[in-house]
């Protein structure tokens, strides 16, 4: 889905322009119109990809857990983008696709552990207004996951709320990423109106 975005993405030119449009397409196997879209204000632009090279480097909690958290906050935001970046990463990432695939009707589906099921209900806690986290999710979390672990879901939540809202604000949407892999449709979340 192409031309939804609420500011028209720039062409994207120059060196770095084209270096970035390079390594894009080598990623994501085509370029985005989010690019475009950041393209108008590359500080900002260069910021973002930063923090999620950044943060794609952090290594005390299971990268499983990371992408369900994401997608859980993209599913209940309503990020198409970052949802069809979620799923498509995962399978690159050689994640569990079919439970990647079932994050954004996770509470009906059970194809997840009680762990799992907690990192979503936490991402999705921190993402209400305003947050809801309880002591005793925290707790739960902390006694399986250890402090530096939850520190960094924490952290890696608050990075998919920044992202994801951005992207809906700005009108950015899935890009067919998942389906260029051959995956199956996201279902969508349960109880939306999508």
């Amino acid at each position: 889905m192409t031309g939804n975005t609420r500011i028209p993405p720039a062409e994207i030119t120059g060196v770095y322009g084209a270096v970035l449009k390079r390594v894009t397409r080598r990623m994501l196997g085509d370029v985005p119109e989010a690019l475009g879209v950041m393209w108008h204000n590359r500080p900002v632009l260069r910021f973002s990809m930063g923090i999620g090279r950044r943060a794609a480097r952090w290594n005390r909690c299971d990268e499983s857990l990371k992408a369900y958290a994401h997608m859980a906050v993209a599913a209940l935001v309503g990020c198409s983008f970052c949802l069809d970046l979620g799923y498509f990463q995962a399978y690159h990432a050689g994640l569990d696709v079919a439970k990647a695939r079932e994050v954004p009707r996770w509470r009906e589906s059970e194809v997840f552990t009680p762990l799992e099921r907690d990192v979503m209900a936490y991402a999705e806690a921190m993402s209400q207004t305003p947050p809801a986290v309880t002591d005793e999710l925290s707790a739960r979390l902390l006694d399986r996951l250890g402090a530096p672990a939850l520190v960094e879901l924490t952290a890696f939540a608050a990075l998919a709320n920044q992202f994801a809202r951005a992207n809906i604000a700005l009108g950015i949407r899935a890009q067919g990423l998942a389906a260029s892999c051959g995956l199956a449709p996201l279902p969508s979340r349960a109880g939306s109106r999508a």
